[in-house]
């Protein structure tokens, strides 16, 4: 239970679990090439200008006086220059490398921020206003009213009319924060926001003190989304999930992105961070690149012609447009070249790139596509054995991603998505394995292809119990750096005719054809083979398993997927319950 014997102020080393230190990626971020506002450290959003401060000097930290690696530390944005305004603090657990930021910002359109009447007449409102007041909304010393040393004090600002807070302020005494400590914003500049990865639960025997503490984030995000992340947390000891937040964060005004990468800067971005995709070494289903795929044999079949029509390289007699009928398929011939392009070719393999903007422009998502002609059949796990399954997870033509994350700011890559399966996960930087300088590597699991940022087994199930279907992923000699071997397919805010689609990526139906089998009777034979212990658990580790495992059904193109103009998933954390087995067999 967190209480004030529990929690300490950082400036007590004895106490406190050591603050983290900065990251950086293992090589600088090069010179980029020249280009509007792309990493000049500065984002104009219309009526205000922001900065992404990530130098904080620390306020209040705690911990468990037993588990000191699980503290927490909360900081105040350092070296703001001037001119420019805190919009509230920052805080990250102390178990990773100090690695966040929060915006600040200043009013390019009104000299004085303050002036709000002129002789007595209403002018414009100034994008930043100071707040009239603080609330204090929880402090940790309501667990021990004796003691006020040592203690964190959580201030929400009062917000003057037609403003809004965008987070909140920490001091480590009970005096009411001064009101030049952070601005408030003006509400048609804000959207709003929610709350994800918790941060921190503090429990109380007393249902009156409860106090949680998430991270927050743009309510709308994606390719089309304005709202901008401050970096601020969100606190509160009766919140309920669902209601509207009492902070905000910023939207992007300016309809020009013009901090957004151009092409020149997008090649040497990739050339960068590109990368090297590794396929596990028992890998017998490898990538290719779409025109192979389409030379070596692959048919366009519709649902009144049976006989299949051979493809242009290019794609180019494909459907092209709409959206998916289910009259249009690919498949692979019934002939002795069919073995052949099951097994994909390496040698021609390249990665598609999708170039978008992401958290109001803010930062640049480039989604780097992996085609695999197959997708083989999947691996069953219970306990220490492992079953090779016949059909069950196969299909033709297998569309697989993952996606870096650059921020505008500074032009440094914060993170990566690695797709998997139904769902996947955002992995910090700091997180990553990297080859040649920045690179980050990613782990290509067998014969289902999803990605993952560190080699092992992992299972799409219950690693407790040892019990799902297993990812294995690992390095080996068979991989594509696509620091090279890449292709721009698409960066729609670049305007007609900066990138050129390819044919292919307009075609919006599947990449393989329906086959249904039952699939539920071969699990039901390897049920019946367990003990009757077991049993009750496996079927309800089965019954929860996508149902992309129970038929062969190719994939749509990148074009229909969810992702293509919306965000990636939601969490840090695998939205498809998959978990790190280690490197058990």
């Amino acid at each position: 239970m967190f209480g004030c014997k529990c929690f300490y102020w950082n400036r007590v080393p004895d106490f406190l679990s050591p603050e983290p230190e900065p990251f950086s990626l293992p090589s600088p971020i090069p010179k980029w090439p020249q280009g509007q506002g792309f990493a000049t450290r500065k984002i104009c959003l219309g009526d205000l200008e922001v900065l992404q401060i990530t130098k904080f000097e620390s306020i209040w930290g705690c911990n468990e006086l037993h588990e000191k690696k699980k503290g927490i530390t909360f900081y105040k944005p350092a070296g703001i220059p001037y001119g420019f305004f805190s919009l509230g603090h920052y805080c990250q657990p102390n178990d990773q490398p100090l690695r966040g930021f929060v915006l600040v910002a200043r009013d390019v359109t009104t000299p004085e921020p303050e002036a709000v009447y002129n002789c007595g007449m209403l002018i414009d409102l100034p994008a930043l206003r100071k707040p009239l007041n603080y609330i204090l909304v929880w402090s940790s010393d309501d667990l021990n009213e004796n003691s006020h040393d040592g203690c964190g004090y959580f201030w929400l600002p009062q917000p003057p009319e037609g403003y809004r807070a965008m987070g909140y302020v920490v001091t480590n005494k009970p005096d009411k924060p001064a009101l030049e400590e952070v601005r408030c914003v003006r509400a048609d500049l804000t959207e709003i926001c929610e709350t994800y990865g918790l941060i921190l639960k503090v429990d109380s025997t007393s249902p009156k003190f409860p106090f949680q503490i998430w991270n927050t984030r743009p309510c709308h995000r994606g390719m089309l989304g304005k709202g901008v992340s401050v970096g601020t947390f969100f606190c509160s000891s009766y919140w309920n999930p669902g209601e509207e937040l009492n902070i905000a964060c910023l939207k992007n005004l300016d309809p020009t992105l013009h901090a957004m990468p151009n092409l020149n800067q997008i090649h040497a971005l990739i050339k960068n961070y590109g990368p090297t995709v590794f396929f596990h070494p028992d890998e017998t289903y490898m990538p290719s690149s779409v025109p192979w795929f389409f030379k070596n044999g692959a048919l366009l079949y519709r649902y009144d012609n049976l006989t299949g029509e051979a493809i242009d390289a290019r794609g180019s007699n494909l459907p092209s447009g709409g959206k998916n009928d289910w009259k249009y398929w690919i498949d692979l011939p019934n002939d002795d070249q069919r073995s052949n392009i099951k097994h994909g070719n390496i040698e021609s393999a390249e990665l598609y790139a999708h170039v978008k903007p992401a958290l109001g422009g803010t930062f640049t998502d480039i989604v780097m596509w992996v085609f695999c002609p197959f997708n083989g059949p999947s691996t069953l796990k219970i306990g220490l054995v492992n079953i090779a399954l016949s059909k069950i997870g196969q299909h033709v033509g297998d569309w697989e991603h993952f996606t870096l994350r650059v921020s505008n700011f500074t032009g440094e890559l914060w993170s990566v998505y690695f797709s998997q399966h139904s769902g996947g996960e955002w992995v910090d930087a700091y997180d990553l394995e990297f080859i040649e300088g920045n690179k980050p590597i990613v782990y290509s699991s067998k014969s289902g292809h999803a990605s993952f940022p560190h080699p092992g087994n992992y299972i799409q199930g219950s690693s407790k119990l040892g019990i799902g279907v297993m990812n294995a992923a690992a390095q080996s000699n068979f991989y594509v750096d696509s620091s090279i071997k890449y292709q721009i397919i698409a960066a729609e805010y670049l305007g007609n005719g900066s990138v050129t689609e390819p044919c292919w990526l307009q075609y919006m139906r599947e990449w393989g054809p329906i086959i249904e089998y039952d699939s539920r009777s071969e699990l039901d034979k390897i049920i019946s083979f367990l003990p009757l212990l077991l049993r009750f658990s496996v079927e309800n580790i089965f019954d929860k398993l996508p149902m992309e495992l129970y038929g062969e059904e190719g994939p749509t193109g990148p074009k229909e997927k969810d992702n293509w103009v919306g965000d990636e998933g939601c969490t840090k954390h695998s939205t498809t319950q998959i978990e790190n087995y280690g490197n058990s067999n």
